[in-house]
């Protein structure tokens, strides 16, 4: 087998050619990024050593700070690349709003669990590095994640500002619906995640997230501040 960081060919058309460089850096961060998620499944980041995941790769030790300078700003790398999908289901779930803003807020809910099921069945690693780090992580890598979190809901309270119903809201209402939001979504995929293959309780799962969505929404439409 050749090693992460040797020189391997690639083939274009019928003749291979060796990797540039730039190309076998690549291959090898990509490398030490997925090993990492491997042997943090069953515990965390905290419990991960520099020296395992340069075995797992195979590389030496001091190959791994070519490409990071410790096993946190790794666990930072992995954070971007896990919201960059939990970003992209997001996208999704919002694009409906903006094609149909007169769409019933039922079909919306029930068309967003539709959407984070099929994301954390296909980005199962990255929402379980996201449910298990947030809690367990190191410190740096647990506030970049609570800060991504905050992100994803300003975002989503910018989009519910253009939705009917919404004109008497607050800033503070629109925080704390999104809030709400997101908070919920995020527990539904971990609960997902724990669900593993079992396609009954998975299926229970999504029934009672779009009930709670739906409690959610419902009871918002009909927030009055100070009342």
């Amino acid at each position: 087998m050749t090693a992460a960081g040797d020189p391997s060919p690639v083939a274009v058309g019928d003749a291979p050619r060796v990797e540039t460089r730039v190309e076998r850096k690549e291959r090898t961060r990509r490398a030490i990024l997925d090993a990492a998620l491997d042997l943090s499944g069953e515990t965390s980041l905290v419990g991960v050593s520099l020296r395992q995941v340069a075995k797992e790769v195979g590389i030496v030790p001091t190959g791994f700070y070519r490409h990071f300078d410790s096993i946190e700003s790794l666990g930072l790398a992995l954070v971007d690349e896990s919201f960059a999908s939990l970003r992209a289901m997001l996208r999704d779930v919002r694009q409906i709003d903006r094609q149909d803003p007169e769409k019933p807020f039922a079909s919306i809910v029930d068309h967003s669990v539709r959407v984070l099921a099929d994301h954390v069945e296909r980005q199962h690693q990255h929402f379980l590095f996201i449910a298990r780090e947030r809690a367990a992580g190191p410190r740096a890598v647990r506030e970049a994640i609570r800060h991504e979190i905050g992100l994803c809901e300003r975002e989503l309270a910018a989009d519910l500002a253009l939705l009917p119903g919404t004109t008497r809201w607050s800033s503070e209402d629109f925080r704390n619906i999104s809030n709400l939001i997101v908070t919920s979504m995020v527990a539904t995929a971990e609960a997902l995640i724990a669900a593993g293959d079992d396609v009954e309780a998975r299926e229970q799962i999504c029934a009672a997230a779009r009930t709670q969505l739906r409690m959610v929404i419902v009871g918002a439409l009909h927030w009055r501040a100070n009342v």
